[in-house]
């Protein structure tokens, strides 16, 4: 909680307001780390599909991933 003294006067932010601030940024961060994550994961899928289609455009028929053994 900030509170500032000016002529006698109090301004400020009380403390609902704090915190439905601290609640708007949350969500926005929120927001961002989920679009982020959508974002890493669509282009690991697009990455994929044009490797596989680079694959078959050329004329291979085995384009399958080779997982090694463990």
């Amino acid at each position: 909680m900030m509170r500032r003294w000016q002529l006698g006067t109090q301004t400020g932010m009380s403390e609902s307001e704090d915190g439905g601030n601290r609640r708007g940024a949350l969500i926005g961060l929120l927001v961002a780390a989920l679009m982020l994550a959508v974002g890493l994961w669509l282009a690991h899928d697009l990455t994929a599909a044009s490797k596989m289609q680079d694959c078959l455009m050329s004329g291979r028929t085995n384009c399958n991933v080779i997982e090694p053994a463990r």
